[in-house]
């Protein structure tokens, strides 16, 4: 394949270029097809060429794609709301482009809360170890991976990292204004965090009246089976931020809070965040994997897909030690990191495309509306792979 000499080379692309899809099967230029396990990172929670959403963009195209945020934009507030009343939270939003913006938002919520509503000013934000929040100057700082960070400083003060959250509620102090946190690490390894531990440290901080925010850039929508995996966790953030799935592959970014009075005009904005497209089109996949999730069928292949997991994990003992994560979000651990690329560009030989994450983990990130005779078959190609 040719390279292009146009592109900065920041991308270790896989050798395989996608000109159409259908639901959650992929064509390449020669018409071969894949198995999609991966969803664009977790991003086409619809698949591909859903018919309501090609429509939606058609019809919003043809009447306005942008205006700015100087002027009202009822298509915004629609979303918004209908994000509220799906999370269950008493929130409200401020929309972006991206899960690392939604989490840049988070951060500067969080910093003005500490400047404004203590007596002595709190700025300190803790992190989880192999988190993931973003590639911003803030939020890679945020991210408690010391190997990203290389070439990069000076970076901003007043991010901690834990190696759990044990830890993290061990660390706070009189400087600390909020924990920050992905139920599921993302890129560090498919890990869930305890429920138990996770509504300790939610109730620490909130008799320390500190901030919980919630990254659920991978976790959120749908792709636990309940909207917010927060949800399923039975807490309640303070913050909580979004962006993959919201729209099924329109840029779009969100950060919700409860605290609805810490910002004021002029704190924050976007010129592009939430605009008449992206949020015409994310109201409509939510509406159409609300209805998706509440006839049953969502948590019916969740199901079915652990089921095929744990099928590999019984039968190839001697590749995989066992499965992590949670849903639609999940890992299957290498007894031996050195087959993960190996495994990942086999497979993509065969016609099925898995993810990576951490050193020793094959991810899976498969579309929300994957059906079963498409994770049947992905499986059979994945399994045809292994030795």
């Amino acid at each position: 394949m040719n390279k292009n000499s146009y592109i900065l080379p920041l991308y270790n692309r896989l050798e395989v270029s996608f000109v159409k899809g259908k639901k959650s099967i992929l064509y390449d230029e020669k018409g071969k097809n894949y198995v999609d396990f991966a969803s664009g990172v977790g991003v086409n929670s619809l698949g591909y060429a859903n018919k309501k959403v090609v429509k939606t963009i058609k019809q919003q195209a043809n009447k306005i794609v942008h205006s700015s945020n100087i002027y009202q934009i009822k298509s915004q507030e629609k979303c918004a709301k209908k994000i509220v009343e799906l999370s269950s939270y008493d929130m409200k939003c401020f929309f972006c482009n991206s899960g690392a913006e939604a989490n840049e938002s988070a951060i500067k919520l969080a910093r003005k809360y500490g400047n404004i509503k203590f007596k002595t000013p709190k700025y300190k934000i803790i992190t989880i170890k192999n988190s993931f929040h973003g590639r911003t100057i803030a939020t890679l700082k945020a991210t408690a991976q010391e190997d990203k960070h290389k070439y990069f400083a000076p970076y901003p003060d007043g991010f901690v990292y834990a190696n759990d959250i044990n830890e993290a509620i061990n660390m706070i102090d009189d400087s600390t204004v909020a924990v920050m946190l992905e139920l599921i690490l993302g890129e560090g390894g498919i890990l869930m965090q305890d429920i138990h531990q996770v509504k300790e440290l939610e109730k620490v901080l909130k008799e320390k009246k500190l901030l919980l925010i919630i990254d659920e850039v991978q976790t959120g929508v749908y792709r636990s089976g309940n909207f917010l995996l927060s949800q399923y966790f039975g807490i309640k953030p303070d913050i909580v931020t979004l962006a993959k799935g919201l729209a099924s592959g329109i840029p779009i970014g969100l950060m919700m809070t409860s605290l609805k009075n810490i910002f004021t005009f002029g704190d924050h904005g976007s010129t592009f965040g939430g605009n008449h497209l992206s949020t015409t089109v994310c109201s409509k996949v939510l509406n159409i994997l609300e209805k998706y999730s509440n006839s049953g069928e969502l948590n019916e292949n969740i199901k079915y897909f652990n089921s095929c997991l744990q099928y590999i994990i019984n039968k190839y003992p001697n590749i995989f030690l066992k499965k992590s994560g949670f849903g639609f979000m999940q890992g299957l651990v290498l007894k031996d990191e050195n087959l993960l690329n190996d495994i990942i560009n086999l497979a993509l030989k065969n016609g099925v495309l898995v993810l990576k994450s951490g050193k020793n983990i094959i991810r899976f990130l498969p579309p929300i509306i994957i059906t079963k005779s498409e994770i049947t078959e992905g499986f059979q190609r994945f399994e045809d792979i292994l030795f």
